[in-house]
């Protein structure tokens, strides 16, 4: 089984008044849902219930980090005084867990990972969790996909140096492949296993002085066909589904 980012159960019953969408939602999500999450013998790529577990920012951080994988300095709060205290020890960004959800149109926003200062921090802090990380000084990021036992690595590099590469024009990113070091190589792999998938994107930053890769996520359930190289990815993904026929 292939688990790519189906669509929302609610979505078919957009027609339905709410408590029949909700009624509806959910019977479809634990009829459906159910099925898909008991072929006894499938491999899949990767389980939903695996994708659930690895899906939490604050797992991957401290997976990596047991791991041996260098990670960035975080605080995770929604106490304004700490976080104002981390803010004046050094460089630090602002990343949402999970993003902006869609718009009564369907339509999404993104919330890119930013800079912040003590000025930019105030009582808003309290309403909900914030993750807060030390600003790693890169030089680069690196995409690691993984398939199995086959690794995937592309130096990404933006004109202007964006902190989040994600937030410019995708058409002028610069693509390289890049070697990853053995040790890493061998944590990313034990992560995977760790959380039960066998497909992993995963995002380091390419430290300056350095020249550490520093783990910033891993997204169990990643874009890939944009990437040099989508071909063999696809194949990649291909035999390990049928290692499973």
């Amino acid at each position: 089984m292939y688990y790519r980012r189906p669509t929302s159960y609610a979505s078919r019953f957009a027609h339905l008044p709410a408590e029949q969408q909700q009624f509806s939602a959910a019977e479809a999500q634990h009829g459906l849902g159910g099925i898909l999450r008991t072929l006894h013998g499938s491999v899949y790529v990767n389980h939903p219930d695996a994708i659930g577990r690895a899906d939490y920012k604050p797992a991957q951080l401290q997976t990596a980090a047991q791991l041996g994988l260098a990670v960035p300095r975080t605080l995770i709060t929604n106490d304004v005084q700490q976080a104002l205290t981390f803010a004046q020890r050094g460089s630090v960004v602002y990343k949402s867990f999970r993003g902006c959800p869609p718009g009564p149109d369907g339509s999404r926003s993104a919330i890119w990972t930013q800079q912040v200062t003590s000025e930019d921090l105030d009582e808003s802090v309290a309403v909900t969790a914030h993750l807060f990380q030390q600003e790693i000084p890169k030089v680069a990021d690196a995409r690691v996909t993984v398939a199995g036992q086959k690794v995937f690595a592309h130096r990404i590099s933006t004109p202007d140096g964006a902190l989040d590469w994600r937030s410019g024009d995708w058409e002028k990113l610069i693509h390289d492949p890049i070697d990853v070091p053995e040790p890493i190589t061998n944590a990313l792999h034990a992560y995977l296993a760790h959380f039960g998938l066998v497909f992993g994107a995963f995002d380091f930053a390419l430290e300056a002085e350095t020249k550490r890769w520093v783990f910033i996520e891993c997204n169990p359930n990643g874009q890939w066909a944009w990437l040099p190289g989508a071909d063999a990815m696809a194949q990649a993904i291909a035999d390990l589904l049928l290692e499973g026929w």
